[in-house]
């Protein structure tokens, strides 16, 4: 999993407002702990245990003991090196193949509805004998997956980011390769007012699941509890100065 410390201030910044920079930082670590739950889940539900670990590719080097009441007890810690987005995610995947993966997953920080079963179903994927890349579409033209049974520098280059492009090119560096792409279900990524809204409908709508996301379930509805609906949930259009202005694509992960 690529993740930012959730420092305020420093993550969520789209969600400030309607969010304090507090709480934006309390949601980012939500999204983790509810993501990386999820991904242990997938291991053990899978039958991977000892064949499969989670780890947390971070940023910033110096903030390892921040993570220690976020992550499981079963995660590792691997520091995110690289300068631009791409080589950020080139450098996590290079880096976890040489330390012995016979397979890669990147996943994404800021999804935290991805069930276990998508993350199993991506490793099952991976397990099988012929080479292919695994991506999980969001539905802004990004990913929040990306599993590589290789390590293929290709994909993660000549790659449009934080653009509706982005899967696309994705998919298209890969045909170059010659290796076939196989897809996870649609799922979407939270950082602006506009997703927030939409996550909250997910988790408080009524039809939710008890165990989706129950970190972040609480935490919004917290919220909600103790100063009602409107600033987070609002039932009414918000203004447009509260709706962000990210262009579309992958660039949520730090």
């Amino acid at each position: 999993m690529m993740t930012k410390a959730p420092r305020p201030g420093r993550v969520k910044t789209r969600l400030v407002p309607p969010l304090t920079p507090n709480e934006a930082a309390t949601l980012n670590a939500c999204f983790l702990r509810d993501t990386t739950v999820a991904i242990s889940s997938a291991i053990v539900s899978g039958g991977l245990l000892g064949k499969a670990c989670g780890v947390a590719v971070y940023t910033p080097v110096g903030w390892e003991g921040g993570y220690a009441d976020i992550l499981p007890p079963d995660f590792d810690l691997l520091p995110q090196r690289g300068g631009s987005f791409g080589e950020r995610l080139w450098f996590a995947a290079e880096d976890l193949f040489k330390c012995g993966f016979g397979g890669v997953c990147l996943i994404d920080s800021d999804s935290p509805t991805v069930p276990a079963a998508t993350f199993a179903h991506a490793v099952e994927m991976l397990r099988s004998s012929r080479e292919h890349i695994v991506l999980g579409p969001a539905d802004d033209g990004g990913y929040y997956l990306i599993g590589l049974k290789k390590p293929h520098r290709e994909v993660f280059e000549r790659i449009d980011w934080s653009t509706e492009r982005v899967l696309e090119q994705t998919k298209a560096r890969a045909k170059e390769i010659g290796v076939a792409v196989k897809l996870l279900p649609t799922c979407y990524d939270v950082d602006d007012f506009t997703t927030l809204r939409r996550l909250c409908k997910e988790l408080l709508g009524g039809n939710s699941p008890d165990a989706k996301a129950p970190e972040t379930t609480k935490f919004l509805r917290e919220i909600i509890d103790r100063e009602g609906r409107s600033r987070i949930w609002p039932s009414v259009t918000a203004p447009k100065a509260m709706e962000s202005r990210k262009p579309l694509g992958v660039h949520r992960v730090p």
